[in-house]
């Protein structure tokens, strides 16, 4: 049995403990929040045994296995930390925190301490997207000549939201826009050349972030992400001999379609029961299981990778926090 805490018990953190109910072998054991009530209805809902009213009581949990940390953007980096220190092992959710120095040091803080870390970026390990990797990986489509990806819906607008409260990390580019650029990295790494613009409203966060970028044998990835309107939210590879489209939401699709010259296209279709943070979850069990320090399938280093490229698109664009 391996067990679970989750530190924020936020609207992510409800989807992840319903879906580890799913995972077999797996508890919710604990739960912190900076409300001891909030942290209690959590536990009451989920069955964890455990509700704390501060972070720092998680440590006190000698057989506590794995942390899910859910807390907002600008608190990863502490969270983070604190576990690690404690020689607790993180699932953290991405951005895994606010730039490229504080994620370097998380994972060399990990690395020093021999402590199992992750980025929680779960789009990597959706079936439907694994499908798609794999397809490219063989040649299905020939050789990639470029990417594009979108992702946007229209936010409720409120100052104080963690959408829209430049304290709390909030804008496009960081909440949202990283799935665009996760889907560049995954299949064209990183970018020779990046160009990125961005449209700030009242409250000084970026609404809209507009990406493209150029690598080294001519590739192209082009890149949005909006907190200002609906869009497809599709993801598309395209390759010499073909291209893959993948489905509406993509980054937690069900679905796609394989497109190669002179046949007729290939529906592709993976259907699940859950919100899909199970899969990542049973990896990191598994990964615990192994002994592992960090995961084959999204390292740390393809952490700190995705976090350049934010900060390179930030400077770009002119995106900055305190």
């Amino acid at each position: 049995m391996t067990r679970w805490g989750i530190l924020g018990p936020g609207r992510i953190a409800h989807k992840f403990a319903q879906d580890l109910m799913t995972v077999p072998d797996a508890q919710l054991y604990a739960v912190a929040s900076t409300d001891q009530e909030r942290a209690n209805a959590f536990a009451r809902e989920y069955g964890a045994p455990h509700a704390f009213g501060s972070y720092e009581q998680l440590l006190t949990l000698p057989d506590l296995d794995v942390v899910y940390v859910a807390t907002p953007h600008v608190k990863h980096y502490e969270n983070v930390k604190m576990l690690l220190n404690a020689g607790i092992a993180v699932l953290g959710e991405k951005p895994f925190a606010m730039n490229g120095t504080q994620v370097r040091e998380m994972v060399e803080l990990a690395r020093s301490k021999q402590v199992f870390l992750m980025e929680a970026l779960w789009s990597r390990f959706m079936p439907v997207l694994q499908r798609a990797k794999q397809l490219v990986d063989e040649g299905a489509i020939g050789t990639v000549t470029g990417v594009r990806a979108d992702f946007g819906f229209a936010a409720t607008f409120s100052p104080e939201g963690r959408l829209f409260n430049k304290a709390l990390g909030g804008g496009a580019l960081l909440d949202i826009g990283i799935y665009p650029l996760f889907w560049s990295y995954l299949f064209l790494g990183m970018p020779q050349t990046v160009k990125a613009t961005a449209v700030f409203g009242q409250t000084g966060v970026d609404e809209q972030c507009g990406m493209v970028m150029t690598y080294p044998n001519g590739e192209l990835a082009i890149l949005d992400s909006t907190l200002r309107a609906r869009t497809p939210c599709e993801a598309f590879v395209y390759g010499t001999e073909g291209m893959i489209r993948v489905q509406s939401r993509w980054h937690e699709t069900e679905g796609m379609t394989l497109e190669r010259d002179g046949q007729e296209p290939e529906r592709i279709e993976i259907p699940r029961t859950t919100f899909g943070y199970d899969y990542e979850a049973v990896h990191v069990m598994q990964c615990l299981t192994d002994g592992r320090t960090e995961s084959d399938t999204w390292s740390l280093n393809d952490s700190i990778n995705l976090m350049t490229l934010l900060d390179t698109v930030r400077n770009e664009a002119g995106i900055v926090y305190e």
